[in-house]
């Protein structure tokens, strides 16, 4: 590999991804519905991620509770990552693999909705609040890539990016969440919870 030429070749290789997640629009489609009805309903996202998928739930939980197109209410969303005392205290107390799903249990009610972000499917922190999210009642949505790994199981809708690679992956993800975003505050709006 060059070096002056390694971005050209990631520009074509996330274009390459791109263009192969044109499969997904009906996953994407239904997860932006699944997410809207949700908060219609008076339900809230929790979401979780390790690493740069900590980061992506931040990112989908600001634009929620900010504002992303739209000048609304605030939707509501909690990224699971952000409480370092919580993250602490239960990786000490229990183990690192709880750290998601101590919270999920102590915050998710019936009709919630978890957003598990993991690049391969097997991250067991992420697996473990799946887990605990379907046996509290709440529905999963799970953002993954390779496959789907075994999060892809633990999903009423997984997004799958079509990438072995996790930088690729990662940039879809974003890309997904941006979208998902826009439908639902679209939808919310069209249901009267959004002004313009």
């Amino acid at each position: 590999m060059k070096l002056h030429q390694l971005f050209a070749e990631n520009a074509a290789a996330h274009l390459q991804t791109v263009m192969a997640m044109a499969a997904l629009t009906d996953h994407v489609d239904r997860a932006g519905q699944l997410a809207a009805d949700c908060l219609a309903a008076g339900g809230k996202l929790l979401l979780c991620g390790n690493g740069g998928s900590a980061s992506d739930a931040q990112h989908f939980a600001g634009e929620l509770m900010g504002r992303f197109l739209a000048h609304r209410e605030p939707y509501a969303a909690v990224a699971l990552t952000a409480d370092t005392s919580v993250l602490t205290c239960v990786a000490n107390d229990y183990g690192y693999g709880d750290i998601f799903s101590r919270q999920v249990a102590g915050l998710g009610r019936a009709g919630d909705l978890l957003v598990a972000i993991s690049t391969s499917g097997e991250s067991e922190s992420v697996l473990r609040a799946a887990r605990q999210a379907r046996q509290g009642g709440l529905r999963v949505l799970g953002l993954t890539g390779r496959g789907g790994g075994r999060l892809a199981a633990e999903c009423d809708i997984a997004i799958v990016v079509p990438s072995p690679n996790t930088a690729r992956i990662q940039e879809a993800h974003i890309l997904v969440i941006h979208t998902l975003c826009e439908l639902i505050e679209h939808r919310l709006r069209q249901d009267g919870r959004a002004s313009p």
